[in-house]
């Protein structure tokens, strides 16, 4: 039988996995020629304040395992240093904008 919509879902999927592959590509040229130390030096020097670099690794949403280490490798470092909470901000906010870059993709995949 032929359904023809199932060719748009093979060029809907096609579309989505060469944007997918396009981003990979872009975050690792991005994290090689501007790391996480860098990123982190900049935004101090812009904010006049100290900036833990934890917190933004805390920002992948792998919830909550994320801040957990964060927290972790803070305590580690210095052991008045709770972290949590602190860390389970920016790790929501990753939660939150995953779904709302999922939405944006579902709404050009129409």
């Amino acid at each position: 039988f032929f359904y023809p919509h199932y060719q748009f879902l093979k060029a809907a999927s096609k579309l989505l996995n060469g944007r997918r592959k396009t981003t990979i590509k872009m975050e690792y040229l991005f994290a090689v020629f501007y790391p996480l130390d860098a990123r982190s030096k900049n935004i101090a020097m812009l904010s006049k304040q100290q900036i833990n670099p934890l917190i933004g690794a805390a920002g992948v949403s792998a919830v909550p395992m994320a801040a957990r280490v964060a927290n972790k490798l803070g305590l580690e470092a210095n052991p008045h240093n709770f972290l949590l909470m602190h860390a389970m901000g920016p790790n929501v906010a990753g939660v939150i904008g995953s779904a709302v870059a999922a939405g944006v993709l579902i709404q050009f995949a129409r």
